[in-house]
């Protein structure tokens, strides 16, 4: 017997994909990225939070190279196809798309977002592709941060949590 694929993972696009799309998405268009190892409430309501901001709320994943590039050789806890996975399951994510770089630059210029967002501790001239949107009379918003929710926290925390 052969397994469907569920239909949330329609949502799940190659970076080429994407900029097909692109041309008819309804705007504005709102992109965020982020590694999203381990989904927990600060990220639910960030992502519900930037998805209100526009028609079509795009998430860049750090793939499982560029987040262990980024965090450390014990990242990440789960692999990007089970984190994209996860995120194109949320009804407020409309696509999701892979990226191995260090940073989504070069996904940001490609896709020509309206909005870009990144949680509240980013400052604005930190976040990355901030110039390319405010170049072209976009928006750049630092989200408010749910305090006590961070992944590396939370993984420090069950490390210390004997069983």
């Amino acid at each position: 017997m052969s397994e469907k694929q569920p239909s949330f993972k329609k949502k799940i696009k190659s970076q080429q994909e994407l900029m097909v799309l692109r041309q008819s998405l309804i705007s504005p268009v709102v992109f965020t990225n982020g590694c999203f190892d381990l989904i927990h409430i600060g990220h639910i309501r960030y992502l519900n939070e930037a998805k209100n901001l526009g028609s079509t709320l795009i998430v860049g994943l750090n793939s499982d190279k560029s987040v262990t590039k980024l965090k450390g050789s014990s990242r990440p806890l789960i692999s990007h196809s089970h984190r994209a996975e996860t995120l194109a399951a949320l009804s407020c994510v409309d696509f999701i798309t892979i990226f191995d770089e260090d940073t989504p630059y070069g996904l940001i210029k490609d896709l020509r977002p309206n909005i870009l967002v990144k949680g509240g501790d980013w400052k604005i001239k930190d976040i990355v592709g901030s110039d390319l949107v405010l170049k072209s009379g976009g928006s750049v918003l630092s989200l408010p941060y749910v305090q006590g929710f961070s992944t590396t926290a939370l993984i420090e925390k069950m490390r210390n949590t004997s069983l």
